[in-house]
């Protein structure tokens, strides 16, 4: 599989990664967590995430991994841990880490980011919202120094706030997620720019949008659309999948190849729940970046809906009461 060097780091990712969200209780037990795990491994991903927020996620990964000898890169956050958390509290920060540490069996930690740093109203990181100043700075450097994590970084979902903090900050590497798709732009501009500008390794997560783009919904929209679907997006989904009935490619592959397509992402996470998504991500991975005549068509397919109408949802939300568990190559 393809590497790419993330940022100014010395790390070589695989432009496919492992995202750790479902790879817990919330999409599968520990032998299908297992299976996901080791099956990305031996297809060439070299590159997980998780957090502490993503429920057990991190113990998950601490015994699939356990033994494991592949060379991978591992990427945790800071935030929501201990309960209640006070995200001042140096004392909090570092048992956060410990924790970490723990639970994912590593002494060191590759990537440790700073969980919904943008979201003030989330988590109160800072002393100074102006220079976005404050104790998780300091513990980071510290941690760095000593060596328990390698580099820095960022895991948020805003792009104006976000870029901010970039643009003022001293990180190695931005997550940014739910605002980068076939669908939603926003981090086009200023984000992913103020991000290379500072030399920083960008991971773009949640590349089907959370189930908007994982499969078709043109039952619901045709017959039956929900109150909060604006007009606007109904219109642009019902285009986007006679496109994708034109061309021939599935629309989960086609949402994934297209993030692969920027030159300025290094690395795209998926959220697959079994080694069969981990599968199919990566079959529609190595299917190559998009033609510039289909990049073209979904430029102005994406320019229906500049941006995401109030009363929308970050998730797809079509099948909510109907016992829906989720689609295959979910995220």
């Amino acid at each position: 599989m393809e590497k790419r060097r993330l940022g100014n780091t010395d790390m070589e990712v695989t432009r496919l990664s492992l995202g750790g969200l479902f790879v817990s209780s919330l999409g599968t037990d520990l032998e299908g967590a297992r299976k996901a795990v080791h099956r990305a491994l031996e297809l060439g991903i070299n590159y997980i995430d998780t957090a502490p927020g993503y429920l057990n996620s991190e113990e998950v990964l601490g015994k699939c991994l356990e033994g494991v000898t592949t060379h991978y890169y591992l990427s945790t956050k800071l935030g929501g841990r201990p309960t209640p958390f006070d995200p001042k509290n140096k004392e909090q920060l570092l048992f956060s880490i410990s924790e970490s540490r723990r639970l994912l069996k590593r002494d060191v930690i590759d990537i440790l980011l700073i969980h919904e740093p943008d979201r003030g109203g989330q988590y109160d990181w800072y002393d100074d919202w102006d220079t976005f100043h404050g104790p998780v700075c300091d513990v980071l450097d510290e941690l760095k120094q000593k060596g328990i994590i390698r580099y820095t970084g960022l895991g948020g979902t805003t792009v104006y706030q976000l870029s901010r903090i970039v643009e003022k900050g001293n990180y190695d590497v931005l997550l940014t997620a739910f605002n980068y798709s076939l669908i939603f732009r926003e981090a086009e501009d200023p984000l992913i720019p103020a991000a290379k500008a500072k030399g920083m390794g960008i991971v773009a997560g949640s590349p089907l949008q959370q189930g908007w783009l994982a499969e078709r919904f043109d039952d619901i929209i045709r017959k039956e659309p929900p109150a909060w679907l604006a007009p606007q997006r109904a219109k642009q989904l019902l285009r986007l999948y006679d496109f994708v009935d034109r061309i021939g490619v599935p629309l989960p592959e086609l949402a994934l190849r297209f993030v692969l397509s920027n030159p300025d992402i290094d690395t795209v996470l998926t959220g697959s729940r079994s080694s069969r998504e981990v599968e199919l991500n990566v079959k529609a991975a190595e299917a190559g970046p998009l033609p510039s005549d289909v990049l073209a068509e979904l430029d102005d397919i994406a320019a229906m809906v500049p941006f995401r109408p109030f009363e929308e949802p970050f998730g797809a939300m079509f099948r909510v009461g109907k016992n829906y568990r989720g689609p295959e190559m979910a995220c």
